[in-house]
């Protein structure tokens, strides 16, 4: 009698799992790429997990790839027509993916209420081809220790009170200190041997348009066919370059790498940086108590905002659960989590305008109450929220922007970093390398 039971239990369970495989196999079956290792793998894994639990017609399973060879594994893999449904795309490369063809213009919010903030939206031609899953603008960030001890007031964290550039620089000095103590302001100061800078402003290559923008220039036409780099443009990002150069408040930093938060105030020795709101983040595991502000302008108050996008891939024979998938994936309820730790804002305006909603993301994150929240209302939120202000990211509207700014202008940056060149000299030197890769 034992031995009947045991066998039809163990009956009853295969069926189960034969069930199980059927339902399964019935299912829509759809890949998600993404760039990271197998640990980010296995967490995009398990929140794709929660979708395919919350539904029973479709099945998305993750697709890992290195980040280094991401880009030209999906191009190889759209050459031999069988790319991903969906997939993590690099800002830089999405309108660039989409005239090359590999994109789909299917509009995954298409109908809906709430829309993503419209320059968070990547557009080809007029058509929606990618969104961004977050919001990220610019903020400057501040060791509340060093200007405690400097005697030196916060920086403004609201927008009618935004430092002028000259003044900024002049706080700056008042942070930057010799081995002897002395600041640049005093005689005897010793600027090879400084051991607290007063500010870093990253010049990781993207994040210098926000300076052209500021100083009252551009770097590419408003309809991104043009490579324009005109000479408010190029000012603007030498007043950035002789932070170092000129004035000695900034460490030296090549901009190779994104990497200016963790080389400035994060290595404890600078008192102010420019950073992502990302750096929101940063705080559960580094040890500085910082807070954050507005940035400073030149000739006008001006932010850009980025995101990592997510897209549809052109090949996908299953379209219409594509954009249910990312509508869900892209959803920030679905991703409040990332939100409360301070790595993403939320893409939709009412998760700004509805005051409910504001709560639950601002006063919700311990990482952002710290800084404080009020703080990080009007000098994230409130600029967000300000479109004559905060403008989109060449990426969003220019193609070839990774091969332009990473692959041709960054490299040769270095060169008006170090002082071996102006500005001028290194946009000149490379204008044309640029619009041969723009004009493709």
């Amino acid at each position: 009698m034992k031995t009947r039971k045991i066998v039809a239990l163990l009956l009853s369970v295969l069926m189960m799992m034969s069930f199980a495989t059927i339902a399964s196999a019935e299912r829509v079956q759809l890949t998600f790429s993404i760039w990271g290792d197998a640990a980010e793998a296995e967490t995009t894994q398990r929140a794709l997990d929660v979708f395919n639990a919350s539904q029973d017609r479709i099945h998305v399973t993750v697709m890992q790839i290195g980040r280094d060879e991401y880009t030209e594994k999906l191009q190889t893999m759209a050459t031999a027509g069988n790319m991903p449904d969906a997939g993590m795309a690099v800002e830089s490369d999405v309108i660039g993916w989409a005239r090359d063809g590999l994109l789909s213009n299917v509009d995954i919010f298409e109908g809906q209420e709430n829309l993503p903030l419209e320059y968070i939206t990547f557009k080809d031609k007029g058509q929606t081809v990618a969104y961004s899953a977050a919001n990220e603008v610019l903020g400057l960030w501040y060791n509340r220790e060093m200007f405690d001890a400097a005697g030196v007031p916060y920086p403004p964290a609201t927008l009618d009170a935004a430092w002028s550039w000259d003044e900024f620089i002049e706080v700056a000095k008042l942070l930057t200190f010799d081995a002897n103590g002395l600041t640049p302001n005093d005689e005897g100061f010793d600027k090879d041997n400084i051991v607290q800078y007063g500010a870093y402003v990253n010049q990781y290559t993207w994040q210098l348009e926000v300076w052209a923008l500021s100083n009252g220039g551009r770097w590419f036409s408003e309809d991104g066919t043009e490579v324009v780099f005109d000479d408010a443009a190029i000012e603007g990002m030498q007043k950035v370059v002789d932070l170092h150069l000129v004035h000695h408040v900034a460490p030296f930093i090549d901009g190779t790498q994104d990497a200016g938060f963790a080389s400035s105030l994060g290595a404890g020795n600078v008192a102010m940086c420019t950073e992502g709101q990302w750096a929101t983040g940063f705080r559960a595991f580094m040890d500085v108590d910082y807070g954050v502000a507005v940035l400073p302008y030149m000739e006008v108050k001006a932010n850009i905002c980025t995101g990592g996008p997510t897209a549809m891939f052109k090949t996908t024979q299953y379209p219409e659960e594509t954009a249910e998938f990312l509508r869900w994936y892209n959803s920030e309820e679905n991703n409040i989590g990332t939100i409360l730790d301070g790595w993403w804002m939320p893409t939709k305006l009412n998760w700004y305008t509805d005051e409910e909603l504001l709560q639950k993301w601002v006063e919700g994150s311990e990482l952002r109450v710290a800084l404080p929240a009020e703080a990080y209302r009007t000098a994230m939120v409130d600029v967000a929220l300000d479109f004559d202000v905060t403008k989109s990211t060449a990426w969003y509207y220019t193609p070839h922007t990774t091969e332009m700014l990473v692959g041709v202008l960054q490299p040769a940056m270095v060169e008006a970093i170090n002082g071996d060149k102006t500005v001028k000299e290194v946009v000149e030197s490379v204008r044309a390398a640029m619009e041969a890769v723009l004009s493709r």
